[in-house]
């Protein structure tokens, strides 16, 4: 078995698609994982599992639809890849507050022309870094009135996305290193 990071997209913001942490937990147990750790209410979730990251995600997104009602892309990643992600960090030199750094991981590499067209995009003082299934962003002026936040997005990309800030990103690396520990 194999650590696995797993980032369920758009629940609990606000009134919409609610799954109370607590019980997402107890479906998990129930499904098999009971080492399950959640992280914040924004969906994080990390736990062992032998399944493909498409498979995990699947099983995954169907439970949670039929207990919750919730339809949720699910994206997964290993603690490695996790690791791989945050050692890279390529905006760490002008990231200046954590919260306004974001990755979205995306379910696939999306196609290179959908980047280009971004890229070509003026977002000055933001910034952003394609990687293989990650894309790093730089909002300065917040993310909640960002044009580049909006442009990240699976409409654009061609692929499922989800963005958790830098400290949500490198809590989830402590959290899987406890948890591979403590296996």
């Amino acid at each position: 078995m194999s650590t696995q990071i797993v980032l369920l997209r758009g629940i609990n913001l606000g009134a919409h698609n609610r799954v109370p942490m607590a019980e997402l937990r107890a479906l998990l147990g129930e499904l098999g994982y009971a080492d399950a750790r959640t992280l914040v209410q924004s969906g994080n979730i990390v736990l062992a599992a032998d399944a493909s990251a498409d498979d995990l995600a699947g099983e995954l997104e169907g439970a949670i639809a039929e207990r919750f009602g919730v339809q949720t892309p699910v994206v997964v990643r290993t603690r490695k890849e996790l690791a791989a992600v945050v050692a890279l960090d390529p905006l760490g030199d002008v990231a200046q507050e954590h919260k306004l750094y974001q990755v979205s991981f995306l379910s696939a590499e999306p196609d290179p022309a959908a980047v280009a067209k971004i890229a070509q995009e003026a977002f000055a003082p933001e910034r952003f870094v394609h990687v293989g299934r990650e894309i790093y962003a730089w909002h300065p002026g917040g993310i909640h009135n960002s044009r580049l936040a909006r442009m990240l997005s699976d409409k654009r990309l061609g692929v499922v996305a989800t963005a958790r800030n830098w400290k949500t990103t490198t809590k989830l690396l402590e959290l899987a290193h406890d948890h591979e520990r403590n296996a």
